[in-house]
Formats: structure tokens, C-alpha cells, sequence
């Protein structure tokens, strides 16, 4: 698409402000994006951008402003059929093509998204998370015993993606060696319009039906059971508002789990290890005191910001900081902005572990929306730290870091590093 080109070299400071797309998947890929946001944080809070591959779409970069938009779903919607949560999301004029059209609970207004969430919810209450930390522990353990010494790996995919992955086969109750068919289709619903990895958006759609085609037998084995399971599975198959899906809707929201369940974890993992070869001191302060991680937790989900950016459709015209906003206008909320906003956040383009309120940050949403996992991401990781540094005194970050090219989840591919034996 080389009338999108972007020289993510280029200083943003030398753009006019009605000239930038901070939503240029290249600018994340190059992890170039950051000074555009400070740029728009300090002169432009809530810009627009008149021209992209996306279309036209308002970035609003600031922690109040992105709360006062997820707070009010009333005003800013969520609707799949409005264009859903991604920028690129087009309004749907007529019945979309059920092949194409994925419909999940994240990209509903309320009631329906209400009575949806409500019915996976309980998987994820506190209770729950908290029996699942002994088998987290374990499989930390296992996970960190079996990594080479004195030898390059990929961290992303011999720890990140192992954890998360091995979880997400729990959560659904299916067997762990089908736990790289998860993250195959996790990969894929971030990749899908990567032509590195599909010639075409529809070659990728038809590598997700392969999804529906496994979870399809799933669900029939979970429906014939006398006694209904408490996996995620189960919970759709029972549920007043989930049992009755058609195909689409039930592949969306299987996709919605598997994502919600892998890649933001995942990516906080990744961007840990980064974070702390990226600041020394930090690390050292780490090593010497381990009680720290707790807190250090938040402040890798928020300095990694995993989703870069979710966006809403205008339902009315509004105003927001200072700025005309018309009904049916999309609307990105910059998570990865609003976690480095200085008048909300002290220091914050500083990663600081043992930071004072750390959990101040916007990488879990706010409103109706706010992330259904959020605490069993935070156990992953708080876990996996524990278990490193019972054995390793330092990973070694040897070699630059592959980022996703995507401007929705801020991932890291490859994480090349050394554990010193």
C-alpha cells in the first residue's frame, strides 16, 4: 500500500499535526511510534487524522480523555456492526458475510455484551485465579528447568508463548499438545492482513475456520455431558445468552478468549525481560530484592502497554478535549499513550518497579469492557518472575527484539537472549 508509506525514521516533530497517523502498523513494527504520541500528548491531545489506510480516525492520547471514552459506552460504541474495536473497522450498511464477519461480546453494546461477558465471567474470579497459582508454579518451574545455559533462544517463544499457551489448553479444557493450534490461531487473527504471512485477508479467514472446525467438536462433546464442566466451553455451551450462537458468532468468541488469554500476557512476559536489560538498575534493584515483583507487575503491564490501541464509533455528536466530535466518527483510545501521559502518571516515560501506586494505568480498559483476565495475567506473570529469580540471576537480552506489525496489540515476535550458565 505505498500511498500508506511511512519513513518511520522521520522526527514527528517535523510533521504537521493534520499530516500524522500514529495508527501506521510500520511505525510499531520499527517500536518508532512513542514520540508521536508525545508529540500529540503535549500540542494535539485529541488529533485527527483525515487520511489513512483506515480511514479518517480521532487519536485521543491523554489518561483522562481515554477514560472519559471507555467510561461512556453510552456515547462512544463498541459495535461490531459500527466498525467494533480496531481501527480499519467499517460501518456494516448491510447483512455482512458470516465467512468474514466475527462478531464477539467485546464488540457489543450492552444488554447483549452484558449478558455475554457475565456468562465466562465466574472462570475468572478471584477464587478461581487463586487455584490455579500451585499449576502456574509448576509449569513455570518446568518451563525455566528446561532452557539451554550459555546458548541464544527466543524468550517469546520458548516462555512467553509456553505459559500462556499451556493456560489457554486449561481454560478450554482440551489437551496441552494442542496448545500450539492456539496460539497458531492467536497469531493468525494478528497477522491476517500481514502479507508475510497471507496473500490475502481470506486465505487467513480460512486458516480461523479451521478454529471453528476444532472447537465445533468441542462444543458437541461438552453438550453431550451429563454433568456440564466448569471450562470456558462448557460455560458457552450452558449459557442462556451463548448457547443458541450461529458458527460466526461462536468462532468470534472463542477467537476473543484465545487472544484475551495469550497475547497480552504474553506480550507483558516478553516485555518484562526487555524492560529490565533496558534498565539496569532496575534489574539490579530487582535481584537484591525480590518482594519487589508484586509491584513490578503493573508496571511491566503498563510500560509494555500489550493493546496498543482500542477504538469506538461516536453514537452523537460529543465534545472531547476541546475538539467537535460527529456521531459515527471513530475514536482511538491510545492505552500505550494515556500509560506514558506525565500529568497523570509521575515520571512516565520512566520504568520504575517499585513505582508508588503502580497500578494506576490504562492497559486493562476501564468501564464495561475492562479485561475479564486482568487477574490471572498479573498471576502469570508475578508467578514466572518469582520462579526466575529463584534460579536465574540475570537473562540476557543479546540481540534486537522483532516487533509485531500491528497497531493493536503492541507485541514483541522474537526476544533474543542468553542465560548465563
Amino acid at each position: 500500500m505505498a500511498e500508506w508509506a511511512v519513513d518511520v525514521n522521520q522526527d514527528p516533530n517535523e510533521l504537521p499535526l493534520n499530516r500524522m497517523n500514529p495508527g501506521h502498523p510500520d511505525l510499531f513494527e520499527a517500536n518508532a511510534v512513542l514520540p508521536y504520541f508525545e508529540r500529540l500528548r503535549r500540542e494535539d491531545p485529541v488529533n485527527y487524522t483525515e487520511d489513512s489506510q483506515f480511514g479518517p480516525y480521532w487519536s485521543v492520547t491523554k489518561f483522562q480523555d481515554i477514560v472519559h471514552v471507555d467510561t461512556h459506552h453510552d456515547i462512544f460504541s463498541s459495535d461490531s456492526r459500527r466498525g467494533g474495536i480496531q481501527l480499519g473497522g467499517r460501518e456494516q450498511e448491510e447483512e455482512p458475510d458470516p465467512m468474514f464477519h466475527l462478531p464477539m461480546f467485546i464488540m457489543e453494546d450492552p444488554p447483549k455484551h452484558d449478558e455475554q461477558r457475565k456468562v465466562v465471567a465466574p472462570k475468572f474470579a478471584p477464587r478461581e485465579i487463586a487455584r490455579l497459582e500451585e499449576l502456574i508454579r509448576e509449569r513455570a518451574g518446568l518451563i525455566l528447568d528446561g532452557l539451554p545455559r550459555n546458548e541464544t533462544f527466543n524468550w517469546v517463544r520458548e516462555v512467553s508463548v509456553e505459559l500462556t499457551g499451556r493456560m489457554l489448553a486449561t481454560l478450554f479444557a482440551v489437551p496441552q499438545e494442542d496448545r500450539d493450534k492456539l496460539i497458531h490461531w492467536s497469531d493468525t487473527t494478528q497477522n491476517i492482513g500481514n502479507p508475510e504471512f497471507f496473500d490475502t485477508p481470506e486465505e487467513g479467514f480460512q486458516e480461523l475456520w479451521k478454529c471453528w472446525e476444532y472447537f465445533d467438536a468441542v462444543w458437541k462433546e461438552r453438550a453431550a455431558q451429563k454433568e456440564p464442566g466448569d471450562d470456558l466451553i462448557s460455560m458457552l455451551v450452558h449459557g442462556e445468552s451463548t448457547k443458541d450462537m450461529p458458527p460466526n458468532e461462536y468462532l468470534g468468541n472463542i477467537l476473543l478468549l484465545i487472544v484475551g488469554g495469550n497475547d497480552t500476557t504474553r506480550n507483558s512476559i516478553s516485555g518484562g525481560v526487555l524492560a529490565l536489560n533496558e534498565n539496569p538498575g532496575e534489574y539490579d534493584k530487582l535481584v537484591n530484592n525480590p518482594a519487589l515483583v508484586a509491584n513490578m507487575v503493573p508496571e511491566i503491564i503498563r510500560w509494555q502497554s500489550p493493546v496498543a490501541h482500542m477504538a469506538r464509533t461516536a453514537l452523537v455528536d460529543t465534545e472531547l478535549g476541546g475538539k467537535q466530535i460527529k456521531a459515527g466518527d471513530k475514536v482511538a483510545m491510545w492505552y500505550v499513550s494515556g500509560n506514558r501521559d506525565d500529568t497523570e502518571i509521575e515520571d512516565a516515560n520512566r520504568f520504575w518497579i517499585d513505582r508508588p501506586n503502580a497500578r494506576k494505568h490504562l492497559s486493562f480498559g476501564f468501564g464495561i469492557h475492562r479485561c475479564l483476565g486482568n487477574r490471572l495475567g498479573e498471576m502469570q506473570l508475578r508467578v514466572l518472575w518469582e520462579e526466575i529469580l529463584k534460579r536465574f540471576p540475570k537473562i540476557e537480552v543479546v540481540g534486537d527484539p522483532v516487533y509485531l506489525k500491528s497497531s493493536f496489540i503492541r507485541g514483541i515476535r522474537e526476544l533474543p537472549v542468553r542465560i548465563p550458565g
